[in-house]
């Protein structure tokens, strides 16, 4: 357990918990979880930061993974083989974390969440509902190239933004809706953060017990998040996304610039 205040304590649980739920609906938890991890631990190597974040993301994402395929409809044996892929690719982009400079991860951060807006934004009928055109097999196949391992890849290298990234590609690469791409990227991300994470461990970077306690709040934020979702539908995954996004945004740009 590192050196931290229970002020330090109490926020990363908190972020944990906002995290889970952010995660569950739209994707990208991590990019209000790392944020809080790099602040709350300093000192901390950047590989550590990112080991520590899988350790407690996969719990929530596991548990909203759960979620949404008892109540949504998700085609699981697709979903477990851009997961298969998004494994591999997680693994390689961990064994290459340690070379990631810390100061190097805001503008990454920030470039992506960019890109993000802007498909959501300049394409508001954007996952507002399934296509009922049956998907071709190159699109499977580009699926599992690009949100199996490519955004594996990415996962394991970087992580915050993994899931809204998920999201959107299987959005637009398999006709989904917003709610069956979040039901569907949460069992790839679930192989993201497992990959990842067994290559992150197997090098002794993760903070085991800080992690668990955090992963309870995580576990708790990302199935509530998943039950509203379903609720409320396509239209609310698409505003907290926007509204994630641009806070986030307005965070890190003050961060780096202010």
């Amino acid at each position: 357990m590192p050196d931290i205040s229970m002020t330090v304590f109490i926020m990363l649980c908190v972020a944990a918990a906002a995290a889970g739920w952010v995660d569950a609906v739209v994707g990208g938890g991590g990019l209000l979880l790392l944020p809080a991890l790099l602040l709350g631990l300093p000192n901390a190597h950047p590989a550590t930061v990112l080991a520590t974040n899988k350790a407690v993301a996969i719990v929530g994402t596991t548990g909203a993974a759960v979620t949404y395929v008892r109540k949504a409809p998700v085609n699981t044996k697709l979903a477990v083989r851009i997961g298969l892929a998004a494994l591999a690719g997680s693994m390689g982009g961990a064994l290459l974390a340690d070379g990631i400079d810390k100061d190097a991860m805001r503008p990454l951060i920030m470039a992506a969440l960019v890109v993000v807006a802007g498909v959501v934004i300049f394409k508001p009928g954007f996952g507002a509902a399934p296509s009922t055109a049956p998907v071709s097999r190159q699109r499977i196949l580009l699926a599992i190239g690009l949100a199996g391992l490519g955004i594996g890849f990415y996962d394991g290298l970087i992580g915050p933004g993994t899931g809204t990234f998920l999201v959107l590609a299987l959005t637009a690469l398999l006709h989904l809706d917003l709610v069956s791409a979040s039901a569907t990227a949460k069992i790839v991300n679930v192989c993201t953060n497992a990959g990842a994470l067994a290559m992150f461990a197997y090098q002794g970077r993760v903070l085991w017990q800080l992690a668990a306690l955090m992963a309870v709040f995580n576990l708790a934020g990302g199935m509530i998040g998943a039950n509203m979702a379903l609720k409320k539908g396509s239209a609310f995954v698409r505003w907290v996304l926007l509204t994630v996004v641009g806070a986030l945004l307005v965070r890190l740009g003050y961060e780096q610039w202010g």
